[in-house]
């Protein structure tokens, strides 16, 4: 047996093949451009920023999926949960068990540390700098890491996305740490021949053997091509040569064409069904597909139309306030973190705008990306200024992905109405079929909870994709989707939501999720007009008059005030009023709501007892 083999003779290859390896692809950026780079940082005054950012890591202390900062010690632990000192011992990677769900560790933790997402700050301000300890702490942490994670042989091999999304990140440091005096020659054959192995591994264990392909298969071939250009033409001459750079380039090429028409749906939306899932996936393409140009590689026409969609719809569904609505799930996973390492925002998408304002020559997507200049220096070393503010975002419908979003001066409205993730299988789904978030002047009042954690608690995990967790209506305490509690990953899709209208102001929809469990149609008409939101709420039924209760989450730092069948909701001195009408009652609660994975904050949520089929309520500008 393979693990057997590799007990008694661990993966390696030969040292010499390595000894004089020096890349000649073309990268975002070269040390020609140093000085230029250095310059226009210091203009945008953030070199402060960057340098205690890369102090911070050096020290040891970072903050990853909701840990807070966190001193991990002298030696970083490449292995561990270190949220809940939870180790994964070195076996056989097909033999380790990463998911249990009677403990509480989470496998994303040692994944996400061993990303190396952190080198690009360190690179960043050894060339501010100049100074080696920061060369010094990138080749400790390599050298540290491939001591501890043997090939095919640790936790951080059981998942190819992070084998691939790890190669990128090294790819990116090395062109920072290249010519750094404080590393020999020896420790660029070590890392070489790693980076080498990571490629043979993930054209070996390509995860695309389930009925859909995701984000982790995008981002095994974003690696393949990212290791196939910068090891070229080079070729290591062993039994295994037939695994090489070219094969790994030709391949990912073809299916990353391939793929941005499997995942992405014509109106450019991504069939997970989850806000920022599409901005990874987004993320993946427009930096591959930006390195790939760089290095004379061009995409068909449907291609980058299809990607340019994607952007625009990272566009239109930002909020007044730059953020984005978390609607499905959320584990703000990234392919390089060009910006704010340790305070980045998980809901704002627009750091990647920017790059696509160069990539497609559109002052629109410059325009909203301005916020985020420094991502576009370090792709593209020069910007746009001055951009003119384009027309105002209007209403626009995205049929194919599920999300409908209403605009006024004053409004933001996205409602969610459409397929669950991966055509109907749910992965990344949670029950929010017609569920909707409230922007007003500027304001998030109502909001969509978005995800806590995955496999750590199984139990807030279920809670935080259960229809009580949206701003919907759940009809007596079914979920739309029905699912297993202990199945995390999977919900059938019983909803078939259908849009029945859509204009400027108004939204129509429905969805059967408790057509066969009640027989019971949910409806929804919401209309925004210049001094008010009316929703009407109607439950299509027959011979039954089922009890529901439309729930309303808000954000956190909302105040509600409670006036006998009015609710005043105040957050930064703008508020709104929600006239409940004549209905049976209403209470108001405690709840969770989360904007970075692994971390939750109490706020409040109103739930509405409906005893009719058809209820109405109305929200008041004031």
């Amino acid at each position: 047996m393979r693990k057997e083999i590799i007990k008694l003779k661990p993966i390696d290859i030969d040292d010499k093949y390595f000894i004089n390896f020096k890349p000649n692809c073309n990268f975002f950026f070269s040390t020609t451009d140093k000085q230029l780079l250095i310059e226009k940082i210091k203009q945008l005054n953030i070199e402060m920023q960057i340098i205690n950012d890369a102090d911070k890591i050096c020290s040891h202390i970072f903050n990853l999926l909701g840990s807070g900062d966190i001193y991990l010690g002298e030696q970083l632990p490449w292995n561990t949960d270190f949220k809940t000192n939870f180790v994964w011992e070195n076996k056989f990677y097909k033999d380790i068990k990463i998911i249990d769900l009677s403990n509480n560790a989470d496998v994303k933790v040692p994944w996400e540390l061993s990303r190396f997402q952190h080198l690009f700050t360190l690179g960043k301000a050894y060339w501010l700098t100049n100074d080696e300890k920061y060369a010094i702490e990138f080749k400790e942490e390599i050298e540290d890491w491939i001591e501890k994670n043997p090939v095919e042989m640790s936790v951080n091999w059981t998942c190819t996305m992070d084998v691939a999304i790890r190669a990128v990140n090294w790819i990116a440091a090395y062109f920072f740490f290249k010519d750094s005096p404080s590393i020999d020659k020896n420790f660029w054959t070590q890392f070489h021949k790693s980076l080498y192995l990571h490629g043979r591994f993930i054209i070996k264990n390509l995860e695309n053997k389930g009925p859909h392909t995701g984000n982790h298969y995008l981002s095994n071939i974003v690696g393949l091509v990212w290791l196939g250009l910068y090891f070229g033409s080079f070729i290591v001459n062993d039994r295994n040569k037939s695994n090489n750079p070219k094969k790994w380039l030709d391949y990912g090429l073809s299916e990353l064409e391939k793929e941005m028409f499997v995942q992405n749906n014509p109106d450019g939306t991504n069939y997970e069904a989850s806000t920022s899932y599409h901005r990874l996936v987004t993320e993946l393409f427009l930096k591959t597909t930006v390195l790939c140009t760089k290095n004379n590689i061009d995409f068909t026409k449907d291609y980058m139309a299809r990607l340019e969609k994607m952007c625009e719809f990272i566009m239109n569904i930002t909020k007044p306030n730059g953020l984005a609505p978390i609607i499905g799930d959320a584990d703000d996973g990234r392919l390089l973190i060009l910006s704010n390492y340790s305070t980045w925002i998980k809901n704002d998408f627009r750091h990647l705008l920017g790059i696509a304002g160069e990539l497609f020559d559109r002052d629109d997507f410059r325009y909203y990306g301005k916020d985020y200049i420094e991502d576009t220096l370090w792709i593209y070393q020069s910007y746009k200024g001055n951009v003119e503010k384009p027309e105002q975002l209007t209403s626009i419908a995205y049929k194919d992905g599920g999300y409908y979003i209403l605009r006024n001066d004053r409004v933001y409205c996205c409602i969610r109405c459409g397929e669950l993730s991966f055509r109907g299988d749910g992965v990344h789904s949670h029950n929010d079929q017609l569920s909707f978030e409230l922007n007003v002047d500027g304001e998030d009042f109502i909001i969509d909870p978005g995800l806590y954690v995955y496999t750590a608690d199984y139990k807030m995990r279920n809670l935080f994709r259960s229809t009580e967790m949206h701003n919907t209506v759940q009809v007596e305490k079914l979920e739309q989707n029905d699912f297993d509690k202990f199945n995390l990953f999977y919900m059938k899709e019983q909803t078939f939501s259908r849009c029945k209208d859509f204009k400027d102001n108004l939204f129509i929809g429905y969805h059967n999720g408790y057509k066969r469990k009640c027989l019971t149609i949910h409806e929804r008409r919401l209309e925004v007009k210049q001094d008010c939101i009316i929703i009407k709420d109607s439950l299509l039924c027959e011979n039954n008059n089922p009890s529901s209760e439309l729930n309303l989450i808000f954000d956190y730092g909302v105040n509600l005030l409670d006036c006998n069948g009015k609710i005043i909701a105040e957050k930064n001195g703008k508020s709104i009023t929600i006239d409940l009408g004549h209905i049976e009652g209403y209470r108001i609660t405690n709840v969770y709501i989360s904007k970075r994975y692994g971390e939750k904050n109490s706020t409040r949520k109103v739930t509405v007892n409906f005893k009719k089929r058809s209820n109405d309520i109305k929200i008041l500008l004031n």
